[in-house]
């Protein structure tokens, strides 16, 4: 029975930065996607500073990876760069790396608005669970370092050619103060990072 341990990635998890990237690039390469490619160093830099989520088998092996960037100034922050190995897809791990990641956010940005710009219909649905709402792109952050780091992804071409009003990817948002003004929470997860296979 194997378990998979979602947790806050740390100086430790610097070993499979490689494999985290080389998944990352392959997800990028498939039509669909709309997932951002990162180098090495950028990638690091993220664990490092304490803004990664990282899941692992009970015996060592990677299995999924998040990461978080903030934009604007910290208003806006963005769980990005998510993706799981292909020996575990289909077991309910994004959705838990997902989680985390969004719990992490809040901890660390309590007051900032989460975004997000996907394709994945997973996505879609985890965002949603978790309060995101569809906006148009024009309500996420006007930040263009933001928008630069979108040229990786097969679909900037349509971003630009509308001049950052319509893409092929939904947007979607979370604020905190409407999550105040509505009551509404997030479905509670779990309080473990063990993940079992079995339950998925």
């Amino acid at each position: 029975m194997e378990k998979f341990i979602v947790k806050l990635a740390e100086k430790t998890d610097l070993i499979y930065v490689s494999e985290i990237k080389e998944a990352i690039f392959s997800a990028s390469e498939k039509k669909g996607t709309g997932i951002a490619v990162r180098d090495f160093e950028y990638l690091t830099s993220k664990i490092l500073e304490g803004k990664a989520v990282i899941a692992k088998t009970a015996e060592g092996r990677w299995a999924g990876f998040c990461y978080i960037e903030t934009w604007g100034h910290n208003k806006f922050v963005a769980n990005s760069g998510l993706v799981v190995a292909e020996d575990f897809r289909g077991m309910g791990l994004a959705r838990k790396i997902k989680y985390l990641a969004y719990e992490l956010s809040r901890k660390l940005y309590p007051g900032a608005k989460l975004f997000g710009i996907t394709t994945s219909l997973a996505v879609l649905k985890i965002n949603t669970e978790l309060g995101y709402r569809p906006v148009t792109i024009s309500e996420l952050t006007d930040d263009d370092e933001f928008w630069k780091e979108c040229m990786t992804c097969p679909y900037y071409d349509v971003l630009m050619r509308t001049k950052r009003t319509h893409c092929l990817c939904t947007a979607m948002l979370f604020d905190p103060d409407e999550k105040v003004k509505t009551g509404k929470q997030a479905r509670k997860q779990p309080d473990t990072a063990v993940v079992n296979r079995n339950n998925q």
